[in-house]
């Protein structure tokens, strides 16, 4: 974003010092929690606010997107891109990944327990729309996991989306289980490697769903 419009300011936040250092001179990061109140003055306010991801760090949508709104300027965008919180197929190969099935479960259930619901997607049109924003749109998409697509460019897809769930199979399940569901630490552990090892398997034909939501706040 900020390479493709170098006049303008780019802000990116987070809850962990997780960004790169080479980024252009008009994007900043900032260490800070999307849940606090934003502190941002009226000639702050932005044209245009992205987030992504957010299942399970969230407890309070509709403050979340009012927060968003009042950031706004008149007439600004607000996109937002989530995943569902499950995998599915379209060939029932998901039957064959008992322990990722499980592995969800438990998680969406540590995430109620903790107030903070990961199968959220699908709520956030309706809470666009509730919050006041206009033209709002939701797209729909499949997202493989795995090069098992035979259409070439669902199959790199499919290969970069591989290396994230692994990547965020971890960070989804430690603290979940540990702190929320009571487990050891050596049962989170059998249960990731169990899920990572269904997840790299060629013969299931797993894939997530990606929402992807956007509106325009009013002009006057």
């Amino acid at each position: 974003m900020a390479d493709e419009f170098p006049n303008a300011t780019v802000i990116g936040t987070d809850l962990s010092p997780i960004q790169p250092s080479w980024v252009p001179p008009n994007c900043k990061f900032y260490i800070d929690d999307a849940e606090a109140e934003w502190g941002y003055s009226t000639d702050e306010h932005f044209d245009f606010i992205h987030a992504r991801g957010l299942c399970g760090g969230i407890a309070d949508w509709p403050r979340f997107y009012g927060q968003v709104y009042q950031n706004l300027k008149p007439g600004g965008w607000f996109e937002i891109v989530e995943h569902e919180g499950t995998f599915r197929s379209d060939d029932d190969t998901i039957q064959r990944a008992p322990w990722t099935r499980m592995w969800v479960d438990d998680v969406c259930e540590a995430g109620r327990k903790f107030g903070k619901t990961f199968n959220v997607a699908h709520l956030h049109k309706k809470g666009l729309e509730d919050t006041g924003f206009l033209d709002v749109r939701e797209e729909v998409y499949k997202t493989p996991i795995g090069v098992w697509p035979k259409d070439p460019k669902m199959k790199e897809i499919g290969r970069y989306e591989r290396a994230q769930v692994l990547d965020a199979v971890e960070p989804y399940t430690l603290a979940m289980f540990t702190r929320v569901l009571g487990r050891s630490l050596q049962e989170a552990q059998v249960v990731m490697e169990r899920v990572k090892y269904e997840l790299v398997d060629p013969k299931l034909h797993l894939y997530t769903t990606q929402y992807v939501i956007y509106g325009r706040k009013p002009e006057y």
